[in-house]
C-alpha cells in the first residue's frame, strides 16, 4: 500500500492543481463568455468522443492491466507486449469512425430538430477521438509501469490549461466557432504525443511482437482474444451510460440546456477525483492480487480503496453543497445556472457512488467471472436508457441527473452482490459504515442549521457552516482513525 498511497497522494495533488485550472475555466471563462449554446456544443463533442473512445479501444484499457503480469518477467521483458496494446485501439478506432460517418443520417435527424449546432460539427468527434484515444492508451500504460504522475498532470493539467487558453481565444475573437473546436482537437492532440513520449522515455519498449512467445503461449493468447472480445461487448454499454443523459438533454430540450447541465456536471464531477488518482494505481495491485489467488490482500486492498474514497469524497459532496449557493452567488450569470443546483447534488451522490465501488467492478473485469459483468452493464445501460427517455421530458435536467444516480446504484448493488460471493472479497468493513455515519449526520446538521439558522450575510454563513461542520466532522474522523492510512500520512 506503501506504492499505492506515495502515487495516489502525488497523483490527487496534481488532479487538484487541475481543478483549479478547471474552476476558474469553468466557472470564471466559460459563464462569462460563453452562451449556454457554445458550453452545450463543446460539452457534447467531448462527450460524443469519450463515448468513442470507449467503444474504439476495444477494451484494451482493461486488458493491458489484466494481462501486464503475464507477459512481463523478471528480466524486464516485455515480449512485445506494448506493440498490441497501440496496434489494436488504432484498429477499433478505423473499424467505428466507419460506423460514426455511416451513421451521420439518422443521428443527424435526431439531434437537428433542437441542437442543429452539434449536427454542423459533426464529423470533428473524430480527430477528437483519436487523440484522446491515445491520450488515454499512452496513460494506461504508464500505469502498468507504476507511473501515474506525469499522465496525471497532462489530463488534469495540460489539457485544461490548453482549454483555458482556447477559451480565451474564443472570448476575445481571436478564434472564430470553427477555430474553437479545430483547437479544442488540437489541444488533445498535444496531451496525445507527450504522453507518448512520456511513455518511451520510462524504459526500452520493445514494439517488435515476440511471436515464440505468443506460440509457446497460446493459452493465455486464447484468454486474452476471449476476454478481449469480451469486452469490446461490454464498451458498447459501459461507455454509453455515462454520456446518456448529456445526449438525452442535448437531444430533448436543446444545447442551452446541456451548457447548463455541463456546468452542473463539472462540478459533481470534483466528487470523484480521488478515484481517478487510487484506482489507476491500485489496479494493477488488484490484478496481481487475483492472478495469485491472494484473497486476503484484494479484500484488504478493496477495503482501503473504498473507506477512503467514501471519506474523501464525502467531505468534497459536502464542501459543494454546504456552499452551492455560495458558488452560485459568485458565479459570472450564476442565476442562469442556479435551476441546475438539485441537479449538483443528485450528481454528486452519483459520483460518489461510482467512485466508491467502481474498485468492485475492477475486481470482478479481472476474476474468472469477468463475463458476468456484461450482463451487468447491459442492465446499467438498459435502465439508464429507459429512467432517461421516461424522466427527462417529463422533470428535465432533474429527470437526467435522477436517472444517472438511480441506475447507477442498482449497477454497483449489482456487482457487490456478484462480488462478494463469487470472487469471496470483503468489500466494505466497520469503518467504512462509521464513515457513511458520520457524512449523513454532516448533512442533517446542515439541513437543520439552514432551516432553523437563517443566514444574514451568505458569505459569513456558508464560511461558517463550512469551518464549523467540515472542520468538526474531520476531527472526529481523524481522532476516531476512520481511515489508517490518510491518519498515518497526516502524522507522516
Amino acid at each position: 500500500m506503501g506504492v499505492i498511497a506515495k502515487q495516489s497522494i502525488r497523483g490527487t495533488i496534481v488532479t487538484y492543481l487541475g481543478i483549479a485550472v478547471g474552476v476558474v475555466t469553468t466557472f470564471f471563462v466559460l459563464t462569462r463568455f460563453l452562451t449556454t449554446e457554445e458550453i452545450g456544443l463543446a460539452r457534447v463533442l467531448i462527450d460524443a468522443a469519450v463515448l468513442f473512445v470507449g467503444l474504439a479501444q476495444l477494451g484494451t484499457s482493461s486488458s493491458v492491466i489484466r494481462f501486464y503480469p503475464y507477459f512481463h518477467n523478471d528480466s524486464e521483458e516485455d515480449h512485445g507486449f506494448f506493440f498490441w496494446a497501440l496496434v489494436v485501439p488504432f484498429i477499433g478506432f478505423v473499424l467505428f469512425a466507419i460506423i460514426y460517418w455511416a451513421c451521420r443520417v439518422p443521428l443527424g435527424a435526431w439531434f437537428g430538430d433542437k441542437s442543429p449546432l452539434f449536427v454542423e460539427y459533426y464529423y470533428f468527434v473524430l480527430p477528437l477521438a483519436f487523440f484522446m484515444l491515445y491520450q488515454t492508451i499512452c496513460e494506461t500504460t504508464c500505469n502498468v509501469l507504476m507511473h501515474i504522475v506525469v499522465p496525471r498532470a497532462v489530463r488534469e493539467l495540460v489539457v485544461r490549461v490548453g482549454l483555458l487558453v482556447v477559451y480565451l481565444l474564443y472570448a476575445f475573437d481571436i478564434l472564430s466557432l470553427d477555430g474553437l473546436v479545430i483547437g479544442i482537437c488540437v489541444n488533445y492532440a498535444l496531451a496525445a504525443l507527450i504522453n507518448l513520449c512520456y511513455f518511451f522515455s520510462l524504459k526500452h519498449i520493445n514494439l517488435r511482437p515476440d511471436w515464440n512467445f505468443l506460440r509457446e503461449n497460446k493459452l493465455l493468447v486464447r484468454r486474452y482474444l476471449v476476454y478481449t472480445g469480451f469486452l469490446i461487448v461490454s464498451a458498447a454499454t459501459t461507455t454509453l451510460a455515462p454520456t446518456l443523459s448529456s445526449f438525452f438533454v442535448t437531444a430533448k430540450m436543446g444545447l442551452d440546456s446541456t451548457g447548463i447541465f455541463a456546468i452542473a456536471t463539472y462540478m459533481a464531477v470534483m466528487v470523484s477525483v480521488p478515484f481517478r488518482s487510487v484506482t489507476a494505481i491500485a489496479s494493477p495491485q488488484l490484478a496481481r492480487a487475483i492472478k495469485e489467488q491472494n484473497r486476503e490482500e484484494g479484500s484488504k486492498l478493496i477495503q482501503q480503496v473504498t473507506r477512503n474514497l467514501l471519506l474523501i469524497g464525502g467531505f468534497i459532496l459536502l464542501l459543494i453543497w454546504i456552499n452551492i449557493d455560495l458558488i452560485f452567488y459568485i458565479l459570472p450569470n450564476g442565476e442562469t445556472f442556479a435551476p441546475a443546483k438539485n441537479v449538483v447534488l443528485i450528481l454528486g451522490v452519483s459520483q460518489l457512488v461510482l467512485a466508491t465501488f467502481s474498485i468492485c467492478l475492477t475486481t470482478l473485469n479481472y476474476s474468472r467471472f469477468y463475463a458476468l459483468s456484461l450482463l451487468l452493464s447491459l442492465i446499467l445501460t438498459v435502465s439508464a436508457l429507459v429512467l432517461n427517455n421516461y424522466l427527462v421530458p417529463l422533470w428535465g435536467m432533474d429527470g437526467a441527473a435522477i436517472s444517472n444516480v438511480v441506475s447507477y446504484g442498482l449497477y454497483y448493488l449489482l456487482i457487490i452482490a456478484t462480488v462478494v460471493p463469487l470472487c469471496r472479497v470483503h468489500v466494505v468493513d466497520r469503518r467504512w459504515w462509521l464513515i457513511l455515519l458520520l457524512l449523513l449526520a454532516i448533512f442533517a446538521l446542515n439541513w437543520a442549521w439552514q432551516a432553523y439558522l437563517p443566514a444574514l450575510n451568505i458569505w459569513a454563513d456558508s464560511i461558517l457552516r463550512s469551518l464549523v461542520l467540515l472542520g468538526g466532522g474531520a476531527a472526529v474522523a481523524y481522532i476516531a482513525k476512520l481511515s489508517p492510512e490518510i491518519h498515518q500520512q497526516i502524522k507522516k
